[in-house]
């Protein structure tokens, strides 16, 4: 199960530790949900989601402030005595020394932002979204052709470094060479990003490694991106069968998720870099409610019809 550490979800949200004397190197997160315990300050706790990490915004606290003290210290232990990762304040809100107190007795970490409690919900979620979603990793290259995210995959050697090199020179932009890792954000997004060891290097067979945000610059690279088509290179074979029209769409499958694919034969003189970049450019076409291959149908029915027409 893929798991994320409390201490980098501080660093990355900026969050600021009320509980410094905790040791919390051991504590993780393991879902992207969140729970805002404002029944449990009422005294509901059944089905509550202790395992999550828990939003007080403004709306609990002051419920809290306006509970006596023994109510307080019941409502307190039956919230702090779970195996909590942790407790967020928004809008800088303190907890009162009661509830630090408690916390410290049971081992929760508590935390602070200034952030909006809307804003910071969203902001964590989305963040933990992509960082909890399921992954996996596929040989191949992965660039960003005009906004499209373009997988390019094949066999080892055929051209695909080279093609996202070109890209690249043409101004595109590198996400990832030879290792990409997918993961499912969503049931209809995948995202793709780069090993930390492999990020912004390029493999070119006769040259070696090459470092494309130093060659090319940081707007050369990219550090992930969503995956919208994907481009299967193999060798051209004459004693197989190609699409010529694209009328009906081919889709891979990636964590349960379909992915357009074109399959493209590779050949000596074929320009690949033009090639994706016309791929991407008629997807975004598609997207956007335009198919040539469904035009020239349309112009090839009207004019088998007017002839037709015209023989009677």
């Amino acid at each position: 199960m893929a798991s994320i550490s409390l201490q980098r979800i501080i660093d990355k949200m900026k969050l600021t530790n009320l509980t410094p004397d905790l040791d919390i190197s051991h504590i993780k997160i393991t879902q992207p949900d969140i729970n805002r315990p404002a029944l449990q300050m009422a005294g509901y706790f059944e089905h509550y989601e202790s395992t999550r990490l828990q939003i007080v915004g403004f709306v609990e606290y002051t419920y809290m402030e306006g509970m006596t003290d023994e109510r307080k210290k019941e409502i307190y232990v039956k919230l702090l005595n779970h195996p909590t990762p942790g407790i967020v304040f928004c809008r800088d809100l303190v907890p009162d020394p009661l509830f630090l107190e408690t916390a410290m007795q049971y081992g929760v970490p508590l935390l602070s932002t200034s952030k909006a409690t809307s804003a910071f919900m969203a902001d964590v979620i989305r963040w933990l979204n992509v960082k909890l979603a399921p992954c996996i990793t596929v040989h191949g290259v992965l660039v960003d052709v005009y906004g499209e995210g373009v997988l390019i995959t094949g066999e080892s050697g055929i051209g695909k470094s080279e093609a996202a090199l070109e890209l690249i020179k043409r101004g595109h932009r590198l996400v990832t060479d030879d290792v990409v890792e997918i993961r499912k954000v969503s049931e209809d997004m995948l995202m793709g990003t780069a090993p930390t060891i492999t990020k912004h290097f390029i493999e070119i067979r006769g040259i070696g490694i090459v470092d494309v945000k130093t060659l090319f610059g940081v707007s050369s690279v990219k550090e992930d991106q969503e995956i919208d088509l994907v481009i299967k290179l193999s060798e051209w074979s004459k004693d197989q069968e190609y699409d010529r029209l694209g009328m009906e769409e081919e889709y891979t499958e990636y964590l349960g998720n379909k992915v357009v694919c074109h399959n493209i034969p590779i050949r000596p003189g074929r320009n690949l870099a033009v090639i994706c970049e016309s791929a991407a450019v008629n997807h975004r076409q598609k997207k956007m409610g335009y198919n040539a291959a469904q035009e020239l149908y349309k112009r090839v029915q009207a004019s088998l019809q007017k002839n037709g027409e015209d023989e009677e």
